[in-house]
């Protein structure tokens, strides 16, 4: 059973209007927003990466099909859980799938026990990966404040060095370093090594 605490949008990819349909009916009867897309590109175009969602998607689809997706999605650092469905493939596609992070890998027919199984578990992760997005977009908007000195002696400091050790590599005054050090706290609103440590883990800075 779907653990309603972690309903969201369940997106669907396949080029069979019949499976989109079904699955729009089945889902929604337990109250889940379902969006469906009979292409791989017309959901690239809508998908909102802020949203707690997760992906059923086609592996056999005309011009784009669903391992090339995943490829995609992958290369633009889109962490949506995927659910794959087909009526034709076999090991090699499957174990392409699970080695790219697939939550799980059904044939058709599937078994809709099975997928509302996959269901939660996908939406369970996809709730780690948005509050993941949500810190690192936090942390890119608070280190975007930072002048590019102030960046130099933000990783500086991550790497622990001492103000003196930063003003010899920087060949700047200790008491410049004090400066960048506390415009670095006042703008970022850290208060400790651990939380600038992260600051620039989820900003990816450096």
């Amino acid at each position: 059973m779907i653990d309603m605490s972690l309903i969201a949008t369940v997106y669907v990819v396949d080029d069979e209007i019949s499976v989109c349909d079904s699955l729009e009916t089945l889902l929604g009867s337990l109250n889940m927003k379902v969006i469906s897309f009979s292409s791989a590109e017309a959901f690239l175009y809508h998908y909102k990466p802020t949203e707690n969602a997760c992906l059923i998607l086609d592996v056999m689809m005309p011009t784009l099909n669903g391992l090339e997706l995943q490829t995609i999605m992958e290369e633009r650092d889109i962490s949506l859980p995927v659910i794959f469905i087909s009526g034709h493939s076999g090991i090699p596609e499957a174990a392409k799938a699970f080695r790219a992070g697939a939550i799980q890998f059904l044939e058709k027919p599937f078994d809709y026990d099975l997928l509302i199984k996959s269901i939660d578990e996908a939406l369970k992760k996809s709730k780690t990966h948005q509050k993941e997005f949500i810190d690192k977009r936090k942390a890119s908007l608070l280190v975007d404040q930072l002048t590019d000195r102030e960046r130099q002696v933000l990783l500086l400091i991550t790497q622990g060095n001492s103000n003196k050790d930063i003003a010899r590599q920087m060949n700047i005054s200790t008491r410049t370093v004090e400066a960048h050090r506390f415009h670095i706290k006042d703008k970022t609103q850290a208060r400790s090594l651990a939380e600038l440590t992260t600051l620039v883990i989820h900003a990816n800075l450096g």
